[in-house]
């Protein structure tokens, strides 16, 4: 379906692959994966001939029906599901047919599209527009919203669920799990297992790309290789060449010992041994894993608290909401040292909400707040990326952030988040969204917290930045809650999980498994609410739907039969007018047959009227029921 064979992509001067040959067939799944920069986005603009290959040949299928998601929305006022439904291409394509064909007055092409609409699923395709857009978090109200009232990261949703909408051969998305939490990450996991066209997927999300791709294509080094299987079966692959490499040997020791000192410590504690058992997963295949990381640009760790005190921080009876909104009740949590908690929860539960009390970006709006004199906390958010500073560089940012410290060790520190040469003394203002999350990173590892609250850490981060993220927290003594919909971080890093749902925070019997079955259920109980309350509608509409197909379906076929009448009549009188034509017609020889073609044509005139009488009662008909059922 895709052909690749020695195509060599550049930009600029210089090369970002070279030779690349391989071919994508129709159904697979693709996982995209690269350091940022190496040509992932600009392989999909050659898909979407907005590129050319500069060597090699590049071929698909002509006609190919190609979705992605466009990165800026249209500040359009209609509706959030009429945007969502205009991403069904060839529904619009016939809605537009339609209205030409009302404005001919074309009744048997009216049909003929009314025909073509049902079959293409049209009265159905509001339905299924408000399903995608339920699944990536919108409720019933918003969908009725204006697009102008959403903001950025509510746009990408639309503009996500518009690409999911249109009925694509090949369905290109890139980063779609940026602006969604867990609950929307495992609805789209689960949508797209199920897609039936070709899907190329860019993702830093492994756990995301395990339970989709069935292919890896890599870049790296200016090479495009396809592997088979998932990126789990990648990582081995990849690993399995980098294991000559003795370098690599004291790396894999020490993330070896991370695991095993957790699993020596939890194994024995019931209220562990989910974890423990997690983990223990993970040493079996972290030998050859940990190989395919060596060659990371990122070092960095986080240093021992200087000071521990034990609470760190304690809520009481605390409430937590906007104005007279209580989002949460009755919040008691403890954070002590070396508490590892993750965080789950619907979307709007108040997941965020809680992390801000934590943090003191928040008031609470009852119950009471306490914290340890020495409390140094460390929070990231990613309204934090845009308090940096445009025209400072990074090393400035450092250089406010300790005055005293020499510009060489700041250098050196900051070449851990790849912050390299020229590089550190540049303005941010350009800088990538994974370049200002790196350094705004730096800058909370730097402070040295002994409370981290991390608020979806890894949004623009790619899989070597959140490896080294991950190694990092493992070590980390101090407390730590997190919010993230990268289930891999939250299973590495995580040694409790605490549900934030129906306005009550309470730890969460079970992993991350469990809470997508959760998920499911607490989705299926409100499916079968909705489905007692509506029940008396559903059928309404189906008795409704029933009965418009019994009307216009005779009405179609006797619309279909007086337009064949018409056109037959219409051939018989062209003849016969032929025929009287004919100037040796009118000769005494030919009296007798010119009576009969005179007969034969005045009967055909007759019936030609009533046929067209006929046809414009039926095409008025199917027009009048047709407009009843809009």
């Amino acid at each position: 379906m895709l052909n690749f064979k020695n195509v060599t992509l550049r930009r600029g001067v210089r090369i970002l692959f070279a030779n690349a040959s391989f071919t994508l067939h129709r159904g697979q799944k693709a996982g995209l994966t690269g350091a940022n920069g190496t040509g992932k986005s600009s392989l999909f603009a050659l898909l979407q001939g907005e590129l050319q290959a500069d060597e090699g040949d590049f071929s698909m299928p002509p006609d190919l029906e190609i979705a992605h998601v466009a990165q800026e929305t249209p500040a359009v006022a209609c509706s959030a599901l009429a945007y969502v439904m205009e991403g069904d291409r060839q529904l619009q394509k016939l809605q537009q047919q339609l209205l030409d064909a009302e404005k001919a007055n074309d009744g048997l092409k009216l049909a003929e599209l009314h025909g073509a609409f049902e079959a293409a699923q049209g009265y159905t395709a509001e339905a299924r527009a408000a399903r995608l857009m339920s699944g990536l978090g919108f409720n019933s109200n918003e969908m009725k919203n204006p697009v102008t009232s959403f903001s950025g990261g509510w746009r990408m949703r639309l503009n996500l669920a518009q690409a999911l909408m249109c009925r694509s051969d090949l369905l290109l998305l890139d980063e779609p799990t940026n602006h969604l939490d867990l609950d929307a990450v495992i609805w789209l996991q689960d949508w797209l297992c199920k897609y039936p066209g070709t899907l190329l997927l860019i993702s830093h999300d492994r756990d995301f790309l395990d339970s989709i791709t069935d292919h890896i294509i890599h870049i790296e080094q200016n090479r495009a290789e396809i592997y088979t299987g998932n990126y789990s079966a990648f990582e081995l692959m990849r690993a399995e060449k980098l294991a000559q490499m003795q370098s690599a040997f004291e790396k894999q020791q020490r993330e070896i010992a991370h695991i095993q000192s957790f699993i020596d410590r939890f194994k024995a504690q019931a209220t562990k041994a989910r974890q423990a058992q997690s983990r223990i997963k993970s040493l079996e295949r972290m030998e050859l894993i940990a190989q395919a990381h060596i060659n990371s640009p990122f070092h960095f760790s986080f240093p021992a608290p200087v000071k521990m005190p034990n609470p760190l921080l304690q809520l009481e009876a605390v409430a937590i909401g906007y104005g007279e909104t209580r989002v949460v009740n009755e919040v008691n949590l403890t954070l002590a040292p070396g508490d590892r908690i993750g965080l789950l929860g619907p979307n709007g539960a108040g997941k965020s909400s809680l992390i801000k009390v934590l943090a003191g970006a928040m008031a609470p709006l009852a119950g009471n707040k306490q914290v340890a004199d020495a409390l140094n906390i460390g929070y990231f958010a990613q309204h934090q990326l845009e308090q940096l500073r445009a025209d400072e560089s990074p090393l400035r940012h450092m250089q406010k952030l300790d005055k005293k410290a020499a510009e060489k060790d700041l250098r050196n520190y900051l070449g851990g988040f790849d912050f390299q040469g020229d590089k550190v003394l540049e303005p941010i203002g350009p800088f990538s969204g994974g370049e200002k999350a790196r350094l705004v990173l730096a800058l909370l590892v730097y402070r040295n917290p002994n409370l981290l609250l991390l608020d979806e850490p890894t949004n623009h981060l790619d899989l070597e930045m959140r490896h080294a993220l991950s190694m990092a927290l493992q070590d980390y003594e101090g407390a730590m809650v997190v919010v993230s919909h990268d289930r891999h971080l939250l299973r590495s890093v995580t040694d409790q999980l605490w549900l934030v749902a129906g306005g009550q925070v309470q730890p969460f019997d079970g992993d991350l498994e469990d809470y997508r079955l959760w998920l499911a259920e607490q989705k299926k109980d409100i499916d079968d609410s909705g489905a007692a309350d509506s029940l008396s509608s559903r059928k309404d509409q189906r008795k409704q739907d029933a009965e418009r197909r019994q009307q216009l379906k005779p009405l179609t076929d006797t619309l279909k039969r007086a337009e064949q009448a018409v056109e037959q009549l219409h051939q018989r009188q062209h003849r016969l007018e032929q025929q009287l034509a004919d100037p040796g017609i009118y000769q005494d020889a030919e009296k007798n047959r010119l009576i009969q073609l005179l007969a034969e044509k005045a009967e055909v005139d007759g019936k030609l009227e009533r046929a067209e009488m006929d046809w414009l009662m039926a095409e008025e008909k199917l027009e009048e029921v047709r407009k009843s059922h809009v």
